[in-house]
């Protein structure tokens, strides 16, 4: 595999080669080809570097980019199948969540008791300064309605696990971060909704109940059911006899709810009856899709540890399709929503970290709500731009600022790694949870 992955590097720097040469003729013929298999090669081959390897997830999200600009009509459409289906994008992203429900437990929530000052700093700096900053930079800029709901969005979007792992590089308070990260989770329904009608509902149409069930189908749901296997390898065998006959219930009534997609829906004559009719769908959908993978997760050990990986797939796929239908908008307003990126990213960070501090928190711990802060969760901007049926404008946000999310993330991360805070007197609530 690293003999690939060496080989890889290698005809990456050829590519790179032929890409001048046919930038220098003005051969797009040539130099569009070699460069989407010059940024495929970069992604593997970074692999093959130690000092680098952190940056492959990163690489492989521009490859997507490079590869759609270029390519749009491949990425949008094969034969008489949308690959911008909602309901593809909806399945795609919740199975990205689930992935990194994997990652989370119930132990997460009871860090909330604690250390319920640094929790709730995180909280109240991650659902307040990316708003207002993503709002305040829609002003600075004048980009369009929809474009501008989406950096909007994005910064109402609760922080997803790349701030754990930034955290854990950095060597900072990773209890803090996990514990931040599944309760602004929890809160996202409310908070993201609410946020939204506040600040960009004279941008876009934003019905408060439709995004809020958006948000609970494509977070909460998946990450649901990713606990509910968590919870499973806890119970005794009487106990799981219990969630198996639960599952079976679960199933068929999920699909007896969608069986009357025509007929129940339609009969339920208000909005709010067929969202929660859906809802209820969904939630029982969630307890036997979390029973099913927890037997398998039994029979195959290595699951777990995989499914991020599959977390990671879903990403590239929904950056390469959003980048593809908004090609168009991204030739007209990438670099200024690029800057717009760095700018709303850089502000994350540096009022996350001092806030903090201005709250008593330890050096630490304020590095960890800098992440919260600064770190977005970008799966589910782009999954509810694409409940919108928005993803090439609304969307557009999502696919510039994840992948600088990533690098920057990782340059921080990796400093602070190199320059550990220095021991300083804590108080009971700044107190690493583990300890």
């Amino acid at each position: 595999m690293n003999t690939l992955r060496k080989f890889c590097l290698v005809a990456c720097g050829a590519a790179t080669l032929f890409l001048l040469a046919g930038l220098v003729m003005g051969r797009p013929a040539l130099w569009q080809p070699v460069a989407v298999v010059g940024a495929v090669s970069l992604a593997i081959g970074l692999g093959a570097v130690r000092a680098l390897k952190g940056y492959q997830f990163t690489a492989w999200i521009l490859a997507a980019v490079v590869a759609a600009m270029l390519y749009p009509s491949a990425f949008l459409q094969w034969g008489n199948f949308d690959l911008r289906n909602k309901w593809l994008i909806l399945i795609v992203v919740q199975l990205v969540m689930f992935g990194m429900g994997t990652q989370m437990s119930l132990h997460d929530f009871a860090g909330v008791a604690k250390a319920p000052r640094g929790v709730l700093v995180g909280i109240l700096c991650h659902f307040s300064v990316m708003p207002l900053v993503g709002w305040t930079l829609t002003k600075v800029f004048h980009f369009e309605p929809e474009i501008a709901a989406g950096i909007i969005l994005i910064g109402s979007c609760s922080s997803g696990l790349a701030s754990n792992v930034m955290t854990y590089i950095a060597k900072a308070n990773l209890p803090l971060s996990v514990t931040v990260t599944a309760v602004t989770t929890m809160v996202a329904p409310i908070m993201t909704p609410l946020l939204m009608k506040l600040l960009a509902g004279t941008l876009v149409e934003v019905k408060f109940l439709n995004l809020m069930i958006e948000i609970v189908k494509i977070v909460l749901v998946p990450i649901a059911a990713a606990l509910i296997h968590d919870h499973l390898k806890r119970v005794t065998p009487v106990q799981f006899k219990v969630w198996i006959g639960a599952q079976i219930i679960c199933g068929v009534s999920a699909l007896l709810i969608f069986a009357s997609h025509d007929s129940g829906w339609q009969a339920t004559r208000s909005s709010a009856g067929r969202l929660a009719l859906e809802l209820v769908a969904f939630a029982l959908g969630a307890v036997a899709v979390g029973v099913t993978y927890h037997q398998f997760a039994r029979l195959f050990r290595r699951l777990d540890a995989f499914m991020p990986v599959i977390s990671m797939a879903g990403i590239v796929y929904f950056t390469t399709v959003t980048t593809a239908a908004g090609r168009d908008n991204l030739l007209k307003v990438g670099a200024l929503l690029f800057l717009a990126s760095a700018l709303h990213n850089a502000a994350g960070y540096f009022f996350g970290y001092w806030l903090s501090r201005g709250a008593g928190l330890d050096r630490n711990s304020a590095r960890s709500v800098a992440f919260e802060v600064g770190l977005q969760n970008g799966g589910m901007a782009s999954g509810l731009a694409g409940a919108m049926g928005k993803l090439a404008t609304v969307g557009l946000a999502a696919a510039i600022f994840s992948p600088w999310m990533n690098i920057s993330g990782s340059i921080l991360a990796n400093y602070w790694g190199r320059r550990p805070a220095s021991p300083e007197k804590q108080s009971e609530g700044d107190r690493p949870l583990n300890g």
